[in-house]
């Protein structure tokens, strides 16, 4: 790569101009769109003057010239319609700004949106005003990005390389549009390996779509990878990006490479779908992870309402405060039918995709959706600390809709979160980074599709459960204690039985209670004289003493008497329900999660029973969604599959480090108070 490393250095040194009126995280703001310009510039070089004249010739017969014209014209997907250039430019340093902002409005609309993405304007101002507007123009004059000397893939190498560094110099935000190389090059490698024979053939022609393009680096990285697979065969690219800026530099990096700018949209997939109708032989994407979908639920459950299946994300809608299914789902939603060849997919997921959610909720259906129809082929566990802006664990999700038949029902999980080397220099929060070795050994545990120590092969059923709620029966003792009746007569809803009533807490005399109040009383001392065990014993025996005085209780009133006087006592009766079936306790009831394909029963009598013979599944309280009993549910607990027990160290091993640091201690306090 010729030339590479002289330009890009050239380009950095032009940032040193704006050393103090910028701060070092601005300067790519400044520095990538002149790149573009500059390089558009040298491009339309050739097919400049054959560009004027066809658009004079258009103008001087009171016509408005079709840019498709102006584009064949200038063999390019954009053109320029300025008579200025960057010689011009400069001839004027008194109206530079005016002359600048004229060149750029003679661009295509394509290229002119461009531009405005990346908010030139205002650094046209900002230079202007600090006096290194010409002086900036002026360096760029210097460096000559025209195609014979540079060509598409090396500008675009050269671009890649001064986002990469400014992105980086950027740290605390990079995060946010940036994905490091070595993970975009993993997650090709794993996009492309079952297509390794595919994508050889001569003239082959593939379509890829990332709905959260950020710097367009994932696009790029799949590019490369087809090229140095098969320079023969062409990838072509799509992409979405919401923020303006990385919208800009995404868009001009495919741009500088010949891409048509058109195929990179800007604006927010959900709500406007750059790709609607479109569909994709791969899709690959980095989208923020936790990120709330607040600002356009109502969008989404609108779709959601009324297409169902036939929308976007017929599956389910995840929790309002972390958007990541809904990419997924956006993903899916542009695959090919199997009968067109169908598609394969890769994203970047943290842990809360996994396993938030249990059974019945929008995840858990979404992951439903996904496994049972057999479309999750691998997951793979990165290392912590790879990402400038977080240090959490990350997963890339490999889907397809055409696995090959050894994969068919399978999913493969590959555990590569030891496969890394710490980073000379720390980049924000990215501490570590995956060499290229590592890269190479994690796609083979994936090729390879064979369980060990690294990878385990499962059933999609394995991940599969039944949400059951299991009770235990009410077990209490009627007891009156003065404690009891004062709480009974300061009940709500006796309260307004008994007229008039005390709210006292101390226990009312007859007099205070009214004659109704001192019936009630006199009723419950005969009842219960001795603690009863079991809800027959004590409502027969409060049934006698009413009948002795004739009083009838309203079945709210009886009820609120009941649960005052009952205390829980594990070795009393099970209280028996009206139908003669066990009545459950509510502060005892639990759930289970049953494994798909094992009968409850046998689970049960496994799990349960054995340390809770009284137990039982409540079929009633699972308000079941399936045929048999509990909502179905799916999950994937990653650390449960690879979990290796760590004995702790032996105790005279940590005693014997203890007294080490007591040494080193106390050497530290001489030194400081000798």
């Amino acid at each position: 790569m010729e030339g590479f490393g002289d330009k890009v250095g050239f380009i950095w040194s032009v940032a040193d101009l704006l050393r103090g009126d910028y701060k070092p995280s601005e300067y790519g703001r400044v520095i990538l769109p002149l790149v573009t310009l500059r390089r558009l510039d040298c491009v339309l070089t050739p097919t400049k003057e054959a560009v004027l004249a066809e658009d004079d010739a258009w103008t001087g017969s009171g016509r408005t010239t079709p840019e498709a014209v102006l584009k064949q014209v200038a063999k390019q997907q954009f053109y320029n319609s300025s008579k200025l250039d960057f010689p011009k430019l400069l001839a004027d340093p008194a109206q530079i700004a005016g002359s600048l902002r004229s060149y750029i409005n003679g661009f295509s609309t394509q290229t002119r949106e461009t531009f405005e993405k990346f908010q030139f304007e205002e650094h046209i101002v900002r230079l202007e005003r600090a006096n290194l507007l010409y002086r900036v123009l002026q360096r760029f004059a210097e460096i000559d990005l025209h195609p014979d000397k540079v060509s598409n893939l090396v500008m675009g190498a050269i671009y890649e390389e001064l986002i990469r560094r400014f992105s980086e110099q950027a740290n605390e935000t990079a995060g946010e549009h940036f994905t490091p190389r070595e993970v975009i090059r993993l997650m090709v490698d794993l996009l492309f390996l079952e297509d390794d024979d595919l994508l050889r053939q001569p003239g082959i022609v593939r379509t890829l779509y990332d709905p959260a393009a950020g710097t367009g680096g994932m696009l790029s990285e799949a590019d490369g990878y087809l090229r140095e697979l098969n320079p023969a065969a062409r990838l072509e690219v799509f992409g979405q990006e919401l923020n303006d800026e990385t919208f800009a530099i995404c868009q001009s990096d495919l741009m500088l490479k010949g891409y048509d700018p058109a195929r990179i949209t800007s604006g927010n997939s959900f709500t406007r779908d750059g790709a609607a109708g479109k569909r994709f032989d791969y899709c690959l994407s980095n989208p923020p992870y936790g990120v709330e979908w607040k600002k356009v639920e109502d969008e989404i459950r609108s779709e959601y309402q009324a297409l169902g299946h036939d929308g976007r994300f017929g599956a389910g809608l995840p929790r309002i405060n972390d958007g990541s299914f809904l990419f997924l789902q956006h993903m899916i939603s542009k695959w090919k039918p199997v009968a067109e060849g169908g598609s394969r997919l890769a994203i970047i997921f943290n842990g809360s995709p996994l396993f938030t959610g249990g059974a019945g909720s929008g995840e858990s259906e979404i992951r439903r959706w996904i496994i049972e129809r057999d479309w999750l082929e691998a997951i793979v566990a990165l290392p912590d600390q790879l990402f400038y802006n977080t240090g959490i664990n990350t997963y890339i999700w490999v889907l397809t809709n055409r696995k090959r038949p050894e994969r068919q029902g399978k999913v493969q999980l590959v555990n590569a979160v030891s496969f890394f080397q710490k980073m000379r220099k720390s980049l924000g929060q990215k501490r570590n980074e995956i060499s290229e070795a590592q890269i190479e050994e994690i796609v083979r545990f994936y090729g390879e599709f064979t369980d060990g120590k690294y990878c385990k092969i499962f059933d999609n059923s394995d991940f599969g459960y039944r949400h059951i709620t299991v009770e235990r029966p009410l077990r209490v003792r009627y007891e009156l204690t003065e404690a009891v009746l004062a709480s009974i007569l300061a009940d709500k809803v006796i309260a307004r039985f008994l007229m008039p009533v005390s709210n006292q807490t101390t226990l009312p005399s007859v007099h205070e209670v009214g004659i109704l109040g001192g019936a009630l009383i006199t009723v419950l001392r005969g009842a219960f004289t001795t603690p009863l065990t079991g809800e027959a014993a004590a409502t027969m025996a409060l049934n006698s003493e009413l009948g002795k005085v004739g009083l009838k209780l309203p079945n709210p009133v009886r009820k609120a008497i009941m649960d005052a006087l009952a205390i829980r006592d594990e070795s009393a009766p099970a209280a028996i329900g009206p139908r003669g079936a066990p009545l459950p306790d509510p502060d005892l009831r639990d759930s289970e999660d049953v494994p798909l394909g094992e009968e409850i029963a046998a689970y049960m009598a496994r799990e349960v029973t054995p340390h809770l013979p009284d137990a039982w599944v409540n079929e009633t309280l699972t308000d079941s969604i399936d045929k048999g009993v509990g909502k179905v549910g799916y999950e994937i607990n990653f650390n449960r599959y690879f979990y290796q027990y760590q004995p702790p160290r032996p105790l005279p091993e940590i005693d014997a480090e203890l007294r080490v640091l007591e040494q080193e201690i106390a050497e530290m306090l001489r030194e400081v108070t000798a």
